[in-house]
């Protein structure tokens, strides 16, 4: 790398990095309600200086999503004869989760405190937002033109998976991207990841009828309550520890996720995780009063399956399952299924490489628990990974960056353009 090069443009201007993204975590974009049109405009503004195509678009107009061009090299030598570059998406999101300010030591839009950025958004994730949008800087002033094109999504509506960010732009077409990287935080415990896979999910909606009594006769009834809580706990049962089919080729991946997860939760727990679903009884509802054999009840079961797994055929078993418990009924259905990167693909291994080569430390390449935006540009033909330097302060009270951590994103983002030319055929 030369003098001149993006990613030493971006370590000789850190201090710029800095502030920019302490602007970013000044403005409040809490979701809900999540209107992010003031840190819309920020970007749009500070984007104004550079020759850089930038267009708004919004479906909710609280809610504008922002896509910015930066064409790259067209070759004509060993790609063949077209003139189009592959194109590499860096998408970040606009919102952040609420926060209450009282419950802060530190103040929740933005404070420096020993080389530590503190704020909402900080490393989940304006922090990672910033380091994208430097990396147009560093490109632009350093007349460097990038070895493919770039294509950079900010996006609102992310942390309540709402309709009106990045799946507004996949269904208008404006992502037209051979690979993107997703700026969320994987981090964990002190150790860094790149994220290459998902869980399928299947979120069901069980209610049950029973038979009303009073509650200082309960045999003379039927406790909707018990039916309900046990047709959840039959499932756990008979669902909850078989071994799951899980493919060959994701292998490298379930031992890269269970090495990831076993220092916070156990080598079993976090094999657990990967081998068999997970099921989770987020709500139960019923009753009227104390004294009373509730009549009706209902629960909401969150189930999750490693990617690859076919979710449609485990449903089928499920609801055949439930079909079994007596005044049981499934009235609501959604799920989905896992997506994955193979763990050696030209993506992964530029991101995973180019990141561990920042640092000089370990990159797993493990599955998410859950999944998201990944998982909708998968399906939509787009490699996808996550990936940020960051804190498992996520979502918490007194969320902080770390600025070494702010730079380094910088520097992996600005070359990883030429670890991704530099992977493919």
């Amino acid at each position: 790398m030369t003098a001149d090069d993006p990613a030493s443009y971006v370590e000789t201007h850190r201090d710029d990095l800095v502030a920019l993204a302490r602007d970013l975590v000044s403005i409040d974009t809490a979701n809900p309600p999540g209107d992010t049109r003031e840190i819309a405009d920020y970007v749009e503004a500070s984007l104004e200086p550079f020759d850089v195509d930038v267009e708004r678009f919004a479906v909710d107009p609280t809610k504008p999503n922002l896509v910015v061009r930066l064409p790259g090299k067209r070759d004509r030598g060993e790609r063949g004869d077209s003139d189009t570059a592959a194109t590499l998406l860096f998408d970040g999101h606009l919102d952040t989760v609420p926060f209450d300010a009282g419950e802060w030591s530190f103040d929740p839009l933005g404070e420096l405190v020993d080389d530590r950025l503190y704020g909402r958004g900080a490393t989940d994730m304006k922090g990672p937002l910033a380091a994208m949008l430097f990396v147009i800087e560093a490109f632009v002033e350093t007349e460097t033109t990038p070895p493919v094109d770039l294509l950079f999504a900010f996006v609102s509506d992310e942390e309540v998976g709402g309709d009106a960010g990045l799946p507004a732009l996949v269904d208008a077409g404006l992502l037209d991207a051979d690979a993107c990287v997703i700026g969320e935080p994987t981090c964990e415990a002190g150790q860094h990841s790149v994220t290459v896979a998902d869980r399928g999910s299947i979120w069901l909606t069980l209610e049950a009828s029973g038979k009303g009594a009073h509650g200082s006769r309960p045999s003379l009834g039927e406790n909707a309550i018990d039916r309900v809580y046990g047709a959840v706990e039959t499932l756990r049962e008979q669902f909850g520890g078989r071994d799951l089919d899980v493919a060959p080729e994701l292998d490298p991946i379930v031992e890269e996720s269970v090495a990831y997860y076993a220092p916070t939760m156990g080598a079993e727990n976090a094999r657990a995780l990967f081998e068999s679903p997970s099921i989770n009884l987020g709500t139960i509802e019923g009753g009227e009063a104390i004294n009373s054999v509730p009549q009706s009840a209902r629960a909401e079961v969150d189930i999750r399956l490693t990617a690859g797994v076919p979710t449609s055929e485990m449903l089928a078993e499920i609801r055949e399952c439930v079909a079994d418990c007596d005044g049981i009924t499934i009235t609501d259905v959604s799920w989905s299924v896992g997506t994955m990167e193979p763990v050696d693909s030209p993506l992964v291994d530029a991101v995973a490489s180019t990141a561990e080569s920042v640092v000089d430390e370990r990159v797993y390449r493990r599955s998410a628990t859950g999944g998201g935006d990944a998982k909708r540009l998968r399906n939509a033909g787009i490699s996808t990974v996550e990936f940020a330097f960051g804190t498992d302060t996520v979502h918490a009270v007194d969320e902080y960056l770390p600025i070494d951590a702010l730079v380094a994103n910088a520097v992996v983002y600005a070359r990883l353009p030429h670890a991704f030319a530099d992977s493919l055929p």
